[in-house]
Protein backbone atom coordinates (compact mmCIF):
# COMPACT_ATOMS: atom_id res chain seq x y z
CA UNK A 1 0.00 0.00 0.00
CA UNK A 2 1.53 3.53 -1.08
CA UNK A 3 1.16 6.57 0.60
CA UNK A 4 -1.74 7.84 -1.92
CA UNK A 5 -3.68 5.20 -0.08
CA UNK A 6 -2.63 5.69 3.17
CA UNK A 7 -2.54 9.22 3.42
CA UNK A 8 -1.29 10.96 6.90
CA UNK A 9 -4.23 12.86 8.70
CA UNK A 10 -4.19 17.00 7.44
CA UNK A 11 -2.18 18.63 10.41
CA UNK A 12 -4.93 21.60 9.76
CA UNK A 13 -7.45 19.33 10.86
CA UNK A 14 -5.75 17.75 14.15
CA UNK A 15 -6.25 18.90 17.83
CA UNK A 16 -3.93 21.30 18.69
CA UNK A 17 -2.33 20.86 22.50
CA UNK A 18 -0.17 23.81 22.80
CA UNK A 19 -3.28 25.88 24.13
CA UNK A 20 -4.05 23.68 26.99
CA UNK A 21 -0.06 23.22 27.62
CA UNK A 22 0.40 27.03 27.49
CA UNK A 23 -2.13 27.66 30.05
CA UNK A 24 -0.50 25.43 32.61
CA UNK A 25 3.17 27.24 31.93
CA UNK A 26 1.37 30.47 32.31
CA UNK A 27 0.30 29.00 35.92
CA UNK A 28 3.19 27.84 36.96
CA UNK A 29 4.59 31.61 38.12
CA UNK A 30 2.40 31.61 40.97
CA UNK A 31 3.42 28.01 42.32
CA UNK A 32 5.53 29.10 45.07
CA UNK A 33 6.88 26.79 47.84
CA UNK A 34 4.52 27.46 50.01
CA UNK A 35 1.76 26.18 47.90
CA UNK A 36 3.25 22.81 47.09
CA UNK A 37 2.02 21.23 50.14
CA UNK A 38 -1.69 22.33 49.48
CA UNK A 39 -4.60 19.92 48.21
CA UNK A 40 -5.85 19.46 45.34
CA UNK A 41 -9.10 17.95 43.45
CA UNK A 42 -7.09 15.26 43.14
CA UNK A 43 -7.89 12.72 46.53
CA UNK A 44 -4.37 11.67 46.39
CA UNK A 45 -2.71 14.36 45.49
CA UNK A 46 -1.27 17.50 47.04
CA UNK A 47 -0.28 20.39 44.29
CA UNK A 48 3.26 18.88 44.90
CA UNK A 49 1.99 15.49 43.63
CA UNK A 50 -0.17 17.27 41.09
CA UNK A 51 2.95 19.17 39.05
CA UNK A 52 4.69 15.76 39.45
CA UNK A 53 2.11 13.80 37.83
CA UNK A 54 2.17 16.61 35.17
CA UNK A 55 5.84 15.95 34.58
CA UNK A 56 5.10 12.56 34.05
CA UNK A 57 2.79 12.65 31.82
CA UNK A 58 4.24 15.45 29.58
CA UNK A 59 7.08 13.00 29.16
CA UNK A 60 4.70 9.93 28.34
CA UNK A 61 3.00 11.34 25.78
CA UNK A 62 5.57 13.21 24.20
CA UNK A 63 7.55 9.95 23.75
CA UNK A 64 3.62 8.40 22.97
CA UNK A 65 3.37 11.00 20.01
CA UNK A 66 7.14 10.21 18.89
CA UNK A 67 6.62 6.20 19.28
CA UNK A 68 9.66 6.35 21.22
CA UNK A 69 7.99 3.78 23.38
CA UNK A 70 10.30 2.66 26.80
CA UNK A 71 10.11 3.41 30.56
CA UNK A 72 8.37 6.34 30.41
CA UNK A 73 5.66 5.19 28.18
CA UNK A 74 5.39 1.74 30.53
CA UNK A 75 4.37 2.66 33.73
CA UNK A 76 0.82 3.05 34.62
CA UNK A 77 0.29 6.52 36.49
CA UNK A 78 -1.12 5.29 39.57
CA UNK A 79 1.87 3.18 39.87
CA UNK A 80 3.03 4.95 43.27
CA UNK A 81 2.62 8.70 44.12
CA UNK A 82 4.22 11.40 41.96
CA UNK A 83 8.16 12.41 42.74
CA UNK A 84 8.61 16.39 42.26
CA UNK A 85 11.90 16.89 41.47
CA UNK A 86 13.62 20.02 42.74
CA UNK A 87 14.33 21.20 39.27
CA UNK A 88 10.93 21.41 38.02
CA UNK A 89 10.16 24.66 37.32
CA UNK A 90 13.21 24.12 34.59
CA UNK A 91 11.72 20.99 33.14
CA UNK A 92 8.24 21.24 33.19
CA UNK A 93 7.56 23.78 31.22
CA UNK A 94 10.35 22.30 28.45
CA UNK A 95 8.30 19.32 28.81
CA UNK A 96 5.02 20.86 28.21
CA UNK A 97 6.53 22.75 24.87
CA UNK A 98 7.91 19.23 23.72
CA UNK A 99 4.70 17.49 24.48
CA UNK A 100 2.49 19.82 22.08
CA UNK A 101 5.22 20.22 19.73
CA UNK A 102 5.43 16.24 19.11
CA UNK A 103 1.55 16.08 18.92
CA UNK A 104 1.95 18.27 15.49
CA UNK A 105 3.33 15.87 13.50
CA UNK A 106 0.49 13.94 11.66
CA UNK A 107 2.60 10.59 12.15
CA UNK A 108 1.57 10.98 16.04
CA UNK A 109 -2.08 10.39 15.10
CA UNK A 110 -1.65 7.09 13.49
CA UNK A 111 -0.67 3.84 13.85
CA UNK A 112 -0.43 2.43 17.69
CA UNK A 113 0.99 3.43 20.53
CA UNK A 114 1.86 3.11 24.40
CA UNK A 115 0.42 5.26 27.22
CA UNK A 116 0.63 4.36 30.72
CA UNK A 117 1.60 0.81 29.89
CA UNK A 118 -1.72 0.92 27.67
CA UNK A 119 -1.22 -0.35 24.22
CA UNK A 120 -3.59 2.21 22.14
CA UNK A 121 -4.23 4.19 18.53
CA UNK A 122 -2.36 7.32 18.01
CA UNK A 123 -5.22 9.34 17.74
CA UNK A 124 -7.07 7.42 20.85
CA UNK A 125 -3.83 9.02 22.88
CA UNK A 126 -3.76 12.33 21.41
CA UNK A 127 -7.50 12.64 22.91
CA UNK A 128 -6.08 11.26 25.87
CA UNK A 129 -3.12 13.26 26.53
CA UNK A 130 -5.49 16.75 25.59
CA UNK A 131 -7.68 15.67 28.02
CA UNK A 132 -5.19 15.22 30.55
CA UNK A 133 -3.52 18.65 30.06
CA UNK A 134 -6.98 20.26 30.04
CA UNK A 135 -8.56 19.06 32.88
CA UNK A 136 -5.32 18.24 34.90
CA UNK A 137 -4.97 22.79 34.03
CA UNK A 138 -7.78 23.01 35.74
CA UNK A 139 -7.04 20.89 38.79
CA UNK A 140 -3.78 23.24 39.08
CA UNK A 141 -5.45 26.28 38.64
CA UNK A 142 -8.55 25.56 41.24
CA UNK A 143 -5.89 24.22 43.85
CA UNK A 144 -3.78 27.73 43.49
CA UNK A 145 -6.72 30.39 43.07
CA UNK A 146 -5.82 31.11 39.75
CA UNK A 147 -8.36 31.75 36.77
CA UNK A 148 -8.92 29.30 34.16
CA UNK A 149 -10.42 28.69 31.22
CA UNK A 150 -10.61 26.34 27.63
CA UNK A 151 -11.17 26.59 24.30
CA UNK A 152 -14.34 24.57 23.18
CA UNK A 153 -12.72 23.14 20.50
CA UNK A 154 -10.43 21.29 23.02
CA UNK A 155 -13.15 20.83 25.76
CA UNK A 156 -15.77 19.50 23.04
CA UNK A 157 -12.56 16.60 22.42
CA UNK A 158 -12.68 15.93 26.02
CA UNK A 159 -16.32 15.95 26.48
CA UNK A 160 -16.35 13.43 23.59
CA UNK A 161 -13.39 11.33 25.65
CA UNK A 162 -15.00 11.47 28.79
CA UNK A 163 -19.31 10.75 28.36
CA UNK A 164 -20.73 7.71 29.33
CA UNK A 165 -20.88 5.06 26.07
CA UNK A 166 -24.71 4.65 24.87
CA UNK A 167 -24.74 0.98 26.83
CA UNK A 168 -24.62 3.19 29.76
CA UNK A 169 -21.05 2.49 31.07
CA UNK A 170 -18.51 5.15 32.37
CA UNK A 171 -16.94 6.97 30.42
CA UNK A 172 -15.47 9.14 32.94
CA UNK A 173 -13.81 6.07 34.47
CA UNK A 174 -10.35 7.50 33.16
CA UNK A 175 -10.42 9.91 36.38
CA UNK A 176 -13.36 8.86 38.62
CA UNK A 177 -17.49 8.26 38.13
CA UNK A 178 -19.14 12.17 36.74
CA UNK A 179 -20.54 14.16 39.17
CA UNK A 180 -24.45 15.62 38.19
CA UNK A 181 -24.56 19.25 37.33
CA UNK A 182 -27.50 20.77 35.42
CA UNK A 183 -27.70 20.60 31.89
CA UNK A 184 -27.30 24.01 31.36
CA UNK A 185 -24.00 23.81 33.27
CA UNK A 186 -20.89 25.72 31.29
CA UNK A 187 -19.22 23.55 28.89
CA UNK A 188 -16.09 23.48 31.40
CA UNK A 189 -18.03 22.50 34.48
CA UNK A 190 -19.90 19.68 32.34
CA UNK A 191 -16.40 18.39 31.34
CA UNK A 192 -14.85 18.85 34.78
CA UNK A 193 -18.40 17.10 36.29
CA UNK A 194 -17.52 14.37 33.76
CA UNK A 195 -13.86 13.93 35.07
CA UNK A 196 -15.10 13.31 38.81
CA UNK A 197 -14.97 16.31 39.71
CA UNK A 198 -16.84 19.15 41.53
CA UNK A 199 -17.31 22.31 39.07
CA UNK A 200 -17.17 23.90 42.42
CA UNK A 201 -14.29 22.37 44.54
CA UNK A 202 -12.44 24.78 46.60
CA UNK A 203 -9.18 24.20 48.82
CA UNK A 204 -10.84 23.17 51.83
CA UNK A 205 -14.21 22.28 50.29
Amino acid sequence: MDAQENPLPDAAALPDLEPATRRIAALLGQVDDSRLDGPTPCPDYAVRELLGHLTGLATAFRDAARKDLGASTAVSPDAALPVLDDDWREVLPRRLEEVAAAWRSPDSWTGMTRAGGVELPGEVAGAVALNELVVHGWDLARSTGQPYAAGEAELRSCEALLAPAEDGSDGGSLFGPPVPVPGDAPLLDRVIALSGRRPDWQPGS
